[in-house]
């Protein structure tokens, strides 16, 4: 779904699964800095908006997501998983409750097999899913920001700031009293400077919680049986991951990033030594330089200087090996 506030002075489209809405509007420093200083807005219209109502919803919900919301207070954020049977994660909800529906932004695209699966598991539950992406737009406020969301729009406040739903019709209009526009690019910079994971990004298909740091966050580990609880538990209890998420200070004096999928190495082995990971993420960011998020192997030494294809990198721990 192409969003109208392409139209504005300066914007390029983002590619991939984040076209339809601004990758920029010409100038991608001068946009993560007002975001890092609480001003201005992020158009994320092309996000999925998934409803859940009725008086069994949050019951319901805390059958099927990883994070405990059978008393999910009215109003409080919160963040959660669908797992596959074997603990793989299938699907990343963002979620405020209004007091009669349950709210969530998912991933571009996700949206269908999301609303598919949880109809499949309704059975005698009194409850309604819908898809609302063609009528809301999801509008991202950075912390620190003194906009006002107009009333009756359903906003979920966190740490990094507030996420409206906004009635799709009025996306223009209200864009205009929110401030400069930043576009996604520099809303993926500081998401990889808060080491937050991203579905489809930093997971693939056999991508579990722990590996990502979402244990606590979008995984609470004292609620009852969900689908793929038994690995949570078993791994939470027994093991460790085979693999965690590090975050990369890149060498400045590339003049490319390493995209996405790019093989990471253990430096002291050189560029033809053994694959232990692959980028995730990379962005360049104002402050920071370029960095990345990275997926290697949990034994790798956190001291080990690595290698994201020909650039050498410093990693950060996220994960804990």
């Amino acid at each position: 779904m192409k969003s109208p506030l392409l139209s504005l002075p300066g914007a390029v489209p983002a590619e991939g699964v984040d076209e339809g809405v601004a990758g920029h509007y010409g100038d991608l420093f001068r946009e993560q800095r007002a975001l890092a200083d609480g001003t201005g807005f992020v158009d994320l219209s092309h996000r999925g908006v998934v409803t859940v109502s009725g008086e069994d919803r949050l019951s319901w919900l805390h059958l099927l997501l990883t994070q405990h919301v059978s008393e999910l207070p009215v109003g409080e954020a919160t963040e959660a998983l669908i797992l596959s049977a074997h603990g793989h994660i299938e699907h990343a909800l963002y979620l405020v409750d209004d007091g009669s529906t349950v709210w969530a932004h998912v991933e571009p695209g996700t949206q269908d097999a999301l609303i598919a699966y949880l109809e499949s598991m309704k059975f005698f539950y009194r409850v309604e899913v819908a898809d609302r992406t063609a009528d809301f737009a999801v509008v991202h406020l950075p912390a620190g920001s003194i906009a006002e969301a107009p009333d009756g729009v359903v906003v979920r406040e966190t740490a990094y700031g507030r996420d409206l739903f906004l009635p799709r019709g009025d996306l223009e209009s209200c864009a205009a009293k929110f401030g400069p526009p930043a576009g996604l690019l520099a809303h993926e910079a500081l998401r990889v400077e808060h080491h937050q994971p991203r579905l489809g990004f930093e997971t693939d298909h056999r991508t579990i919680p722990h590996e990502l740091g979402w244990i606590g966050t979008a995984v609470h580990l004292q609620k009852g049986c969900y689908r793929g609880q038994e690995t949570v538990a078993r791994v939470q209890n027994l093991g460790k991951p085979p693999r965690r998420l590090v975050f990369l200070h890149l060498d400045g004096s590339e003049v490319h990033l390493p995209v996405p999928g790019t093989e990471v190495r253990v430096a002291d082995e050189g560029p033809e030594g053994r694959k232990i990971g692959f980028v995730t993420t990379s962005a360049r960011h104002h402050e920071l330089g370029p960095v990345a998020l990275a997926l290697v192997k949990r034994n790798v030494p956190v001291s080990a200087r690595l290698l994201a294809g020909e650039t050498a990198a410093a990693q950060e721990v996220v994960v804990e090996p």
